[in-house]
């Protein structure tokens, strides 16, 4: 397909802020390169034409907040080669169609959720085989932990994740529900905080939860602002947006 102009311009783009991005990961990690992080570019607000230059670009994995931009945009491309990673708050009432075109959920935080996603994870694999269509693989799923101290999650209790001392249930719940897996943890660093000693509490959260899940070693950490205190404390899943795409274009 031929590229206007402005299509072209925004490759350039694109592709100048992605190298910086991916200069900076590098730069962060291991010599060895045997711990390179999933770059989980972020695109919410941003056009499905982004999203194709960016696989264009060798990005694979993409996140969105929002169920019916994220919905909108998987059906738009219907690329197998992309895979989707929802990483906002989710209702469990949405829950049937985040399972229709996501690889992953990062933002499981209460056992209602956990339920509504695998009522819907069997819905949808029961809606595959009528219609004749490959089972898809098990939901990844990422419990968010509220890394705030009690107090602040006690005045403040709409905010996502899940206090530290409920992991270990949720985890339990999620690891026998058929049709989903446990992949470890997801977090961000509390506003105002050092993010290398938030990070290292989730750290530490993750080495307990890998006592009873010893496949539960992935990590959610880090965006355009921490990544390298990310990595530094065992990231191997990072969510960058504005960094790679820009400023966020206006809500409209």
């Amino acid at each position: 397909m031929t590229m206007t102009p402005e299509q072209s311009s925004r490759a350039r783009e694109l592709a100048h802020r992605l190298r910086s991005v991916r200069n900076r990961i590098a730069a962060a990690t291991a010599p060895d390169g045997q711990n390179e992080p999933h770059l989980i570019v972020v695109t919410k607000y941003f056009p499905a034409s982004d999203v194709r230059i960016l696989r264009d670009l060798g990005v694979r994995d993409v996140g969105e907040n929002k169920d019916q931009e994220a919905a909108a945009k998987a059906a738009e491309l219907a690329d197998p080669e992309l895979n989707w990673h929802f990483i906002g708050q989710l209702q469990s009432n949405k829950a049937k169609s985040v399972v229709r075109y996501a690889a992953s959920v990062h933002s499981v935080d209460r056992l209602s959720l956990v339920s509504a996603l695998g009522k819907a994870m069997g819905a949808e694999q029961r809606r595959r085989a009528d219609g004749g269509v490959p089972q898809r693989p098990d939901l990844s799923c990422f419990i968010q932990v509220d890394l705030r101290p009690g107090p602040a999650r006690e005045a403040d209790p709409g905010r996502g994740g899940a206090a530290p001392e409920d992991v270990a249930g949720l985890a339990d719940a999620v690891a026998g529900t058929t049709g989903l897996r446990l992949a470890g943890l997801m977090a961000v660093a509390p506003l105002g905080e050092d993010p290398d000693a938030a990070f290292g509490r989730l750290n530490s959260l993750s080495l307990q939860l890998q006592q009873n899940h010893p496949q539960a070693r992935s990590i959610s950490a880090g965006m355009s602002g921490d990544l390298e205190a990310a990595l530094a404390n065992g990231a191997t899943h990072l969510r960058i947006g504005s960094d790679v795409l820009g400023a966020r274009p206006p809500v409209r």
